[in-house]
């Protein structure tokens, strides 16, 4: 009998990385040279944001997530802080907020247009101040609207409730103070009840967030954890760092004795921080090495070994930071399962690398794209801090079904319930979707009787949707209805992707011409 190798058998076995094309990436981005070991890149599906090395204190490009190619070196900055800025991430619930932290010990919240940054930001929607040294680490609450947390090299780790209508913050509503150095890093297990972190004193600790209390943590003496990640609901963690001959590590816990870890690896002997990226949907995890070029894949499963390496993606040109999609910002129609946004600071190049699972059908794949955490919170922030816990309000990735990332919209009845829901959230699109939802859901008994009746109504939800519905042949069930809603969804999300484009492209021109005329004046004195 001839010995033949055991293959475990995985769908995500054959997973590969492609970079973009040349005209796909961000050229001419001046990257920070900050030394901190931060990711520097926030991605939403809307816009791109970077730090960037500037002088007179610390700032930062937001860009349009369309805004490829050459990128303008005068093109408008957030630039409100007063010192480096270290790390900034968008609201998982809202992509035109984003949050910053700097050297100058603030924490500041910005409100982007909703056509991107044409013209310097200095002043922010919310400015928390609380820390007293620099402010290097920032992290939204998984769940809870307006929850961010803030570390610091004061060693301490606030808690800010953004919904107080004042716009400098000066008490954060707890303070946590269980670490004896600088925090590391942070993360969140799914649910935002549980908040494990690393820190310069070596030690991993498990905090329950809410009330600051230490419920475990452990000092291993042969892994010295540099960045943490709670692996969604697996009751497991993962850490990144070095062994004590200085080889980088990863290193599998159990949430709920840290005493001895899982397991240990050791992968190289550079000395590049490891940044971890998991994907609770497909249990995949990524090993970004910072001075490298390589990403490794790994599944996640509960049955030993735990860690089942996949393969690796390299490439010649080292990151300083990466960025990362939420999972709702992604190509479904190209089997895409993640994607990064590379920074290459000996190019001042942001490259986007998908990670894609090979498939000959070009039909959507249920089987790798499960429910996914969608843009809209669980919870208030509020009923977070009153004691209440929920699981992230879950979106199908399904073209044509993003209408469930408004499920309070069958709870809506009539166009003021809507209006008072548009203010609250300051969603754009929420109104013409829950018109149009009260819509299916009212029964005309008028329907049967004249086939034109309901006309005024439709012509109004036309209106409000920004299309002319056709009036000759108007919908008689709930079901055209429904699909003549979706169409014009898509019809709606098409045209204002275009338009985006366009006022980027105008404003590129128009900074163009401006920049022409400088030179032109400047030549002719």
């Amino acid at each position: 009998m001839t010995w033949r190798p055991q293959y475990r058998s995985s769908k995500f076995r054959h997973v590969f990385g492609k970079a973009a094309t040349k005209e796909n990436c961000y050229d001419g981005v001046p990257i920070t040279r900050s030394v901190q070991d931060n990711h520097f890149c926030a991605v939403n599906p809307r816009f791109l944001a970077v730090i960037t090395e500037c002088a007179g204190g610390g700032s930062f490009l937001v860009l349009s997530l369309h805004h490829t190619g050459k990128v303008d070196p005068h093109h408008p900055r957030i630039s409100g802080h007063r010192g480096n800025v270290l790390d900034i991430k968008w609201n998982p619930f809202n992509d035109y907020c984003i949050a910053s932290c700097s050297e100058d010990t603030t924490v500041k919240v910005w409100e982007i247009p909703p056509h991107g940054v044409l013209k310097n930001l200095t002043v922010p929607w919310k400015e928390l101040q609380g820390h007293s040294r620099r402010v290097g680490l920032i992290e939204w609450h998984p769940t809870a609207n307006n929850v961010l947390f803030s570390s610091a090299y004061d060693y301490k780790v606030m808690i800010w409730n953004l919904d107080c209508p004042e716009q400098v913050i000066k008490n954060p509503v707890r303070t946590i103070s269980q670490h004896t150095d600088v925090v590391l890093s942070m993360s969140f297990n799914t649910d935002g009840s549980l908040l494990a972190t690393t820190c310069k004193d070596r030690k991993i600790r498990l905090i329950e967030p809410r009330t600051g209390n230490l419920l475990r943590d452990a000092n291993c003496k042969t892994h010295k954890a540099s960045k943490v990640l709670i692996l969604g609901n697996m009751k497991r963690l993962l850490t990144t760092g070095s062994s004590r001959w200085n080889v980088r590590q990863i290193a599998l816990w159990d949430q709920d004795d840290l005493s001895v870890p899982l397991l240990q690896e050791d992968l190289d002997g550079s000395s590049g921080v490891l940044f971890p990226f998991y994907d609770p949907d497909t249990h995949m995890l990524y090993i970004v090495g910072k001075g490298d070029g390589n990403i490794r894949y790994y599944e996640i499963s509960s049955e030993k070994p735990h860690i089942h390496y996949l393969t690796e993606y390299r490439s010649l040109l080292p990151q300083k930071g990466m960025g990362v999609m939420p999972k709702r910002g992604l190509d479904v129609s190209s089997c895409e399962v993640f994607r990064f946004y590379k920074l290459v600071t000996i190019k001042s190049l942001i490259e986007p690398i998908s990670l894609i699972v090979p498939r000959r059908s070009e039909s959507y794949q249920e089987d790798i794209y499960p429910k996914t955490a969608g843009n809209h919170p669980a919870l208030t922030a509020e009923e977070w801090f009153s004691g209440i816990n929920k699981d992230p309000v879950l979106i199908s990735l399904k073209p044509g079904s993003q209408v469930e990332m408004y499920p309070e919209l069958s709870m809506s009845k009539g166009l003021g319930n809507s209006l008072d829901m548009r203010r609250s959230h300051s969603r754009p699109g929420l109104l013409q979707l829950t018109y149009i939802q009260d819509q299916l859901a009212t029964k005309d008994d008028k329907a049967d009787s004249d086939p034109f009746a309901g006309t005024e109504e439709r012509r109004r939800s036309s209106i409000i949707s920004g299309h002319d519905l056709d009036l000759c042949s108007p919908p008689k069930t709930e079901n055209e209805l429904r699909l003549k809603f979706h169409r014009q969804q898509e019809e709606i999300r098409r045209l204002r992707e275009l338009l985006n484009q366009r006022d980027v492209h105008i404003t590129q021109l128009e900074l163009e011409i401006k920049n022409i005329k400088n030179s032109h004046t400047h030549g002719s004195l």
